[in-house]
């Protein structure tokens, strides 16, 4: 599994297998690493699940559970008339662990201290995996990060992250409510187009720390790369008490195929 995520090279890929504690089973691999939990893989497992076993869409809601490394996650699915419209996942109940000095920040975004938004912390929380929220000021912001690998790297390697999700209460449209960008280091991708599992954890952390007013908004990421996205976030639960985040969307298939794997000779 690791060596066809490393060939296929994106932010991550996923594998479906049986599970003995849900409908399916899926695990997860960046080109580096296994992951124990992704935002957009279980959405596009269930929408490969539907295409490849042709199956008949209904007008009502359809739930079913998925089994990843670090939860089982409840899955919802709405059709129309034979069509998909939409696959929604609830991350489990958000962490808050622990807070980066924004001195530490600084050098891996090349940003000044006036460009954070005031008053808040940049903090690790997890909905299943450890990310590093960074809220900014404004898109301008954003647009203009560069990343230094060398600072990230050795930021990382003071605390327990595996990724930086920076994010701002300004939509890149008009219908969006945030816009973020998601950064890694090789070998995996160093900007990821669209993050679910980060999308639910910066909506985790804008709800605690009152940077928004509603539980539900649009989330979008990816403009600047020329690849945009946007989800339907819902925030369950009280400000001191959220008991998950759903995350969801069309999906849209883009491409199938065959992988061909030549046995080894004796």
């Amino acid at each position: 599994m690791g060596k066809i995520a490393q060939e296929m090279n994106l932010a991550e890929s996923a594998f479906i297998l049986k599970s003995e504690r849900a409908d399916f089973r899926a695990r997860y691999f960046t080109p580096a690493v296994e992951i124990p939990m992704a935002g957009h893989p279980p959405l596009s497992v269930i929408s490969a699940l539907i295409h490849a076993h042709k199956s008949k869409l209904d007008d009502h809601p359809v739930n079913v559970t998925l089994e990843v490394k670090a939860a089982i996650l409840p899955i919802e699915i709405q059709s129309k008339n034979g069509e998909l419209l939409s696959i929604t996942m609830q991350q489990i109940k958000p962490k808050f662990l622990e807070i980066v000095r924004q001195e530490e920040v600084l050098p891996v975004f090349g940003l000044q201290e006036i460009d954070f938004t005031k008053d808040v912390p940049i903090q690790i929380v997890s909905t299943g995996t450890n990310q590093l929220m960074v809220p900014v000021k404004d898109i301008e912001t954003l647009e203009r990060i560069v990343l230094n690998v060398d600072a990230f790297a050795n930021l990382r390697g003071r605390y327990d992250f595996m990724s930086i999700h920076a994010f701002t209460v300004h939509g890149y449209t008009q219908t969006g409510d945030t816009y973020a960008r998601h950064f890694d280091i090789p070998p995996d991708l160093i900007e990821d187009p669209f993050t679910g599992s980060a999308t639910g954890g910066m909506a985790a952390y804008l709800w605690r720390y009152h940077l928004i007013d509603e539980s539900q908004f649009i989330a979008e990421q990816g403009h600047t790369m020329g690849r945009p996205g946007q989800a339907e976030v819902l925030i369950i639960g009280k400000r001191e008490n959220i008991e998950g985040i759903k995350v969801g969307g069309k999906v849209v298939l883009v491409a199938e195929g065959v992988i061909y794997v030549d046995e080894p000779s004796h």
